[in-house]
């Protein structure tokens, strides 16, 4: 919703100046749409030339992650390390064979339906279970498993990127797209040039509608759009590398509270739960 309230305040502040200072805001909202269906359309054109359709419904998704901002908060990073907590102290005790129910079908674990929202997230709770699983097939090289673990969270970060990456191609684009506009209403005009003043006047305003426009969505919407979907992506990753970092540590022989421990300091800053949150949590921790 942030984003939403800045890009209100945008238009607000150039549309409203442009008025206050004198100008006809008539002229500009009269050449608007068609101004927009060429530099929108070509923008959007070019867009799906660009990108698949995996990319196409990624972006998608991405939009939707700008308006809502990072899915996790300090809450789902307490949740997490409690989960891993359950997990790498019960192998600890028991082994890791005690972990094959819980992984194996985590819909029907007691552990990962005392956490709904892990469960519903197929990337961290697949994620979860592979590794367990890998340490339940004798793969306990901490080192081998880091490196592993490591090269699939730079590919999921890189995927989860292009969205982003492809805003911004789109963002760099929109003012020539402008200029495109600017030059076909300019084109229009010559065609027009027996006419008075007056109308010429008009209509090489409109034209310049088109570069007004390409460079407002270029810098005041869609750029913005895509360095704040790249800082939610990145702001999300930080979720998955708490869990490499507290299964690295239980590898590592390291006790289950060093090992959250270890994972909570991975947390982004303004999400991570303080040493007293945690063991509070990891005391009121009832699985069956």
């Amino acid at each position: 919703m942030l984003a939403i309230g800045g890009l209100v305040f945008v238009l607000l502040c150039v549309f409203g100046s442009f008025a206050a200072s004198g100008g006809n805001i008539a002229v500009v909202m009269e050449a608007l749409p068609f101004e927009m269906l060429t530099i929108g359309g070509a923008a959007i054109g070019t867009f799906v030339m660009a990108n698949s359709v995996t990319g196409l419904k990624h972006t998608g998704a991405g939009m939707v992650k700008v308006m809502k901002g990072a899915s996790f908060k300090k809450l789902d990073y307490v949740e997490l390390l409690c989960l891993l907590y359950y997990f790498v102290r019960l192998a600890n005790m028991k082994g890791a064979m005690a972990l094959e129910s819980h992984i194996e079908k985590p819909s029907e674990s007691a552990a990962f339906q005392k956490f709904p929202k892990i469960l519903a997230n197929h990337h961290a709770s697949t994620m979860i279970c592979d590794y367990l699983r890998m340490v339940g097939m004798n793969a306990d090289d901490p080192h081998q498993i880091e490196d592993v673990m490591a090269r699939e969270l730079k590919k999921t970060l890189n995927e989860e990127l292009h969205p982003a990456h492809a805003l911004q191609t789109i963002a760099d684009g929109l003012p020539a797209l402008g200029i495109v506009a600017a030059v076909l209403g300019v084109v229009e005009t010559m065609s027009h040039i027996s006419e008075p003043p007056a109308v010429l006047g008009e209509m090489i305003g409109h034209a310049l509608v088109g570069t007004f426009l390409g460079v407002l969505l270029a810098y005041g919407v869609v750029g913005p759009c895509a360095s704040n979907l790249l800082n939610v992506v990145q702001d999300e990753a930080k979720y998955f590398e708490v869990i490499r970092a507290v299964l690295v540590a239980h590898l590592h022989g390291n006790a289950p509270q060093i090992s959250v421990e270890t994972g909570r300091k991975m947390a982004p800053n303004e999400h991570m739960p303080s040493f007293q949150e945690l063991e509070e949590a990891l005391q009121n921790l009832q699985i069956s």
